[in-house]
């Protein structure tokens, strides 16, 4: 092949190319190919000019005249906003630092990203116009919520937090209109200039002064108060032990006299006893003595009817006396006759003695 050839050859490659190319680059103004929506994306879809699709994650193609896809962060887009100045209700100098996150609208709120495109698609496709926009709206919250506060409402302990809450209320209805939504507010620093933080300090050192005086007259209030909480456990104590030495006292009093009740009506019951069978026994005794009595009487009878009878005659009983004698004499008894109203002296014999019977004191020997 001749040189001339080729490189017509050549040349016409290199047109076709570059047509091509051509091609490709303006028909890539008016459709899309194998373009990707990643997971952190929403992808935005238009025909025409007009959005007619609000799609997710995925690859899309689109061959239409004037289509296009414009991709829609998901991610939260972090902010800070400063004001170094910034009046409260009691004409107060503060400065505020203010940080959160603000998310754009996403495949759930789709309805929303459609409405708000024509105005705000620059914050949806550009961060810095976020950005910008979160701390002007940013600012308005806080001078709108440091101004309806008092210096002590907006710096003082818990009101720090109640602070972040209504910036954080205020700012999400801001930030609502603009179909945005803003998460993790936060205050980080309260900004006090030298004078303000003076002041800040000698208010605190004369409420820590104060609260120390009153927490110590509360101190010495309750010191005083267990005290005599103690005195009176003591003397209640005391009462105690005297109400119980009392009662114990009354008990063994009580005892005591029931004992002595009790005693008693043992020896009342003995001596009833006692009087009891005395009187039994005089009874008794009485009786024995009226059987004795009876008895007697019954032994005597005889001889009171014999006594009776020696009496009315006598010669009956010299009969009698004349009998007995006579029955009392055996035959070896010896008989000794004395005078009348004497008394005879009988001595018996024995060794040196000679028998000798008197009836005179003369006649003994």
């Amino acid at each position: 092949m001749k040189r001339g050839a080729v490189i017509k050859t050549i040349l016409i490659l290199v047109g076709v190319a570059v047509g091509v190319i051509v091609i490709f680059v303006i028909a890539g103004q008016h459709m899309y190919l194998f373009t990707r929506v990643d997971q952190q994306e929403v992808g935005v879809r238009f025909r025409g000019g007009k959005i007619y699709q609000i799609v997710g994650p995925g690859v899309y193609n689109d061959m239409a005249l004037y289509a296009d896809l414009k991709k829609v962060s998901s991610e939260g887009v972090f902010f800070e906003v400063e004001d170094p100045e910034v009046i409260t209700l009691d004409r107060q100098r503060i400065g505020l630092v203010v940080s959160g996150d603000v998310f754009r609208p996403g495949i759930g709120q789709a309805d929303t990203l459609k409405e708000r495109w024509p105005q705000y698609q620059t914050l949806y496709l550009d961060d810095d116009a976020l950005v910008a926009r979160m701390k002007s709206l940013t600012q308005q919250s806080m001078k709108s919520c440091v101004g309806d506060r008092t210096f002590n409402d907006n710096v003082i302990g818990s009101a720090r937090d109640e602070l972040r809450v209504c910036i954080d209320t205020e700012l999400s209805d801001l930030a609502a209109g603009y179909g945005l939504d803003v998460k993790n507010v936060a205050v980080p620093n309260v900004i006090l200039t030298a004078e303000v933080q003076a002041s800040l300090d000698a208010i605190t050192k004369s409420r820590l002064d104060t609260e120390l005086a009153q927490q110590d007259a509360i101190k010495a209030k309750e010191q005083a108060a267990a005290d005599q909480a103690r005195e009176e456990g003591a003397i209640r104590v005391e009462l105690a032990r005297q109400q119980e030495e009392v009662r114990q006292k009354t008990i063994l009093a009580e005892l005591e006299e029931k004992r002595l009740q009790a005693q008693r009506a043992v020896i009342e019951a003995e001596k009833a006893n006692d009087l009891l069978s005395a009187q039994k026994d005089l009874q008794i005794n009485t009786a024995r003595a009226d059987a004795a009595v009876e008895a007697a009487r019954a032994d005597l009878a005889q001889e009171l009817a014999l006594a009776e009878l020696y009496a009315q005659n006598p010669e009956y009983v010299y009969l009698q006396t004349v009998l007995a004698n006579a029955s009392a004499l055996k035959e070896t008894d010896k008989i000794i006759f004395t005078p009348e109203g004497t008394i005879p002296t009988i001595v018996l014999p024995g060794p040196g003695i000679t028998p000798v019977v008197g009836t005179t004191p003369e006649s003994v020997p």
